[in-house]
């Protein structure tokens, strides 16, 4: 390769059609934050857990003993801690599950599906998006809900993506699906529409961010730059402090959450103490991100699955 043909490819030197084509291929539309949550409720509240158990080290080759045996760990106690929980509190779930994960827990995906919580696409085996190209990805997607369909009864209405790593083709493919929602995109605190090069597609984005998500602070790589961090008190700080916000301007509140982390002994107060904050507000809609995606599109006139 020539220097001038490396020169080509530098985004400084794109004309302006090259890179507002990269910023509009899939962006935040309209707001589909509704002017009122059901039963005069102030805020929704939306919590989501990634059962990646396995999938997290197999994604890498599965070379690691120890980081699987970690994310047996999620699927043999964690998800355990978190359902009785979620049970105690009558609070509703979302969970987003890789496929292999599936196969490997079965019993994980019928007891959270017994329990009235939801199951939702999460890749195949936690591969990367952006890694693939579009019939790759696309047959990995198909597969997965196929899956989890299987294994619960009940076909999924969202994806959430692998580490939330969205392809140029990932909105193509959710589309093709007839999925009601995505949930791995970061444009907004409350739901959106998702535009494709500009173009209104019809489909609810719920977004997530790192800053409600546990992983950033409890990760453990020996072998590279993750650690954990500040401890889980602070976790619990950050999101009662995120929660608060959202109840003060009448959003909504979403959390990510993994089993394998916040399911220890020394953090699964996080989530209690989080929903109990919730809970002391008395006003607040608890929701699966199926049926927060299904009210916002029908309060906004959306036409949604």
């Amino acid at each position: 390769m020539t220097t001038a043909d490396r020169n080509e490819v530098q985004p400084w030197l794109w004309d302006e059609p090259t890179w507002r084509a990269k910023v509009d291929k899939v962006r935040a539309g309209r707001s589909l934050r509704p002017e009122r949550w059901p039963n005069g409720a102030r805020m929704a509240f939306a919590v989501s857990f990634d059962s990646d158990h396995e999938t997290f080290e197999l994604k890498n080759g599965g070379r690691s003993i120890g980081r699987m045996s970690q994310g047996q760990y999620g699927a043999r106690r964690g998800v355990w801690r978190i359902l009785r929980l979620l049970e105690q509190h009558e609070v509703p779930a979302s969970f987003f599950v890789p496929a292999v994960s599936a196969l490997i827990n079965p019993d994980e995906i019928r007891a959270a599906r017994d329990a009235g919580h939801e199951i939702g696409i999460h890749s195949w085996i936690h591969e990367m998006n952006s890694g693939l190209d579009h019939a790759t990805e696309r047959d990995l997607a198909l597969r997965a809900a196929d899956v989890l369909e299987r294994l619960s009864g009940v076909r999924p209405v969202g994806m959430r993506t692998a580490s939330w790593d969205f392809s140029p083709h990932t909105l193509a493919i959710v589309r093709e699906m007839g999925l009601l929602y995505d949930s791995s995109l970061m444009a907004d605190d409350e739901p959106y529409e998702l535009l494709a090069d500009g173009e209104p597609t019809g489909v609810v984005e719920i977004p997530v961010e790192w800053i409600r998500d546990d992983a950033p602070y409890m990760a453990m790589d020996r072998a590279g730059g993750a650690r954990p961090y500040g401890g889980p008190a602070m976790v619990a700080d950050i999101l009662r402090r995120e929660l608060d916000l959202a109840y003060a301007e009448g959003g909504l509140f979403q959390m990510t959450l993994h089993p394998h982390h916040v399911g220890h002994r020394s953090r699964i107060f996080i989530l209690e103490d989080t929903i109990l904050h919730a809970r002391s507000k008395s006003d607040v809609w608890f929701c699966t991100h199926a049926e927060l995606a299904r009210y916002c599109a029908r309060e906004c006139g959306l036409a949604a699955p």
